[in-house]
């Protein structure tokens, strides 16, 4: 039997990702701005993003717009992330390449690991695709699975200021 403790209003279970705890993780970053184009998989995240106060939610309609806005937020000295999912990721291929790659963009990536399998092989091409894609772009990435997990995030977002490069969190569970 999992045994699980009582956190606030939620009971949490100790190997469970909770989007609640990814906000918290942001903020101690001090994130300003998420940037995003919403989809069904992140309504968790959705809700603890407008619950709670300090990151303004910047919707786009493609992700590919996403790298374009966080290169103006970085810019106009905010600090912002990128939440997408791995077929989002595909399809901003070439904004990575000539915005974050090309700028060299200290930017945080949180890309949903879709189809993700942790001890068997996977099946859904997004899953199988996306490491490989990312280390042809050459970027760096950390694998979350749970909430203990988490500080991978402040760890990414200080690898990307320090050395003024994109660096990918992938986030392979759904949130509870």
């Amino acid at each position: 039997m999992v045994s699980k403790r009582a956190v606030g209003k939620a009971v949490l279970q100790p190997a469970s990702l909770h989007a609640e705890s990814v906000v918290e993780e942001l903020r101690k970053c001090g994130i300003t701005h998420v940037v995003w184009l919403p989809d069904s998989e992140t309504n968790f995240m959705y809700k603890a993003l407008q619950e709670g106060p300090g990151l303004t939610l910047v919707p786009v309609c493609r992700e590919g717009e996403a790298m374009a806005v966080c290169a103006g937020l970085i810019m106009g000295g905010k600090k912002p992330v990128t939440l997408i999912q791995n077929t989002g990721f595909f399809e901003s291929g070439d904004s990575i390449r000539g915005i974050c790659l090309g700028l060299k963009l200290p930017l945080l990536l949180i890309i949903g690991y879709r189809g993700f399998q942790k001890d068997v092989p996977m099946t859904d091409s997004a899953g199988i695709c996306l490491e490989p894609v990312l280390s042809a772009f050459g970027i760096p990435y950390h694998i979350i699975e749970k909430d203990s997990h988490l500080p991978l995030i402040s760890h990414a977002f200080r690898e990307s200021q320090e050395t003024s490069r994109t660096i990918a969190v992938l986030i392979a569970k759904e949130y509870d």
